[in-house]
């Protein structure tokens, strides 16, 4: 919890300085671009994470490699190399994620299905629940063959289970009671 409290200050600062400059879009991505060169090389994560490499030299080095990235965001990660707090990067992109969310008036929702649904019937559920909830949503698809058919919806932290797999939970349940 003091993690993410401490993530979401930082995030804060972030997200203010990113809409004054009016590129929320571009450091949002950018953040998620050096996480995600982090994750993909152990190296470099660990490099990063050091707390015995030199801040000076770990900040000339990531400086140089990440040049491209919008400066608010390259000046984000350098001033967490010079406070020592190179282990908050992946959650302060995650709080980042959700001051932006929020800014849209956006939520979260994640459809989890048997099989793939087809982008048309992802489209029409979306508009549905969209036109229900009068609410822009952020739209993850999983599969999860267990659920035998049916879709299962959450939408940050309602559920609506229409799953075969739901149902059959529940009548057992229902079955086990009386």
């Amino acid at each position: 919890m003091p993690n993410e409290t401490l993530a979401r200050r930082y995030a804060t600062a972030i997200f203010q300085l990113a809409t004054e400059a009016g590129a929320v879009d571009r450091v949002g991505h950018d953040l998620h671009t050096f996480v995600a060169a982090l994750d993909a090389d152990a190296d470099v994560n660990r490099f990063f994470r050091s707390p015995v490499v030199d801040r000076n030299e770990k900040s000339a080095v990531i400086a140089q490699a990440f040049d491209k990235l919008h400066d608010v965001a390259l000046h984000a990660i350098l001033l967490l190399i010079r406070k020592r707090r190179e282990s908050l990067a992946p959650e302060i992109v995650a709080q980042f994620d959700i001051l932006e969310r929020q800014a849209r008036g956006a939520q979260t929702l994640n459809v989890t299905s048997a099989r793939p649904l087809s982008k048309a019937d992802l489209d029409v559920l979306v508009a549905k629940l969209t036109a229900a909830f009068k609410t822009p949503f952020d739209v993850t698809q999983n599969v999860d063959p267990d659920l035998i058919g049916g879709v299962r919806i959450t939408m940050g932290d309602k559920r609506i289970d229409g799953t075969i797999a739901g149902r059959l939970d529940d009548l057992a349940r229902m079955l086990s009671t009386n």
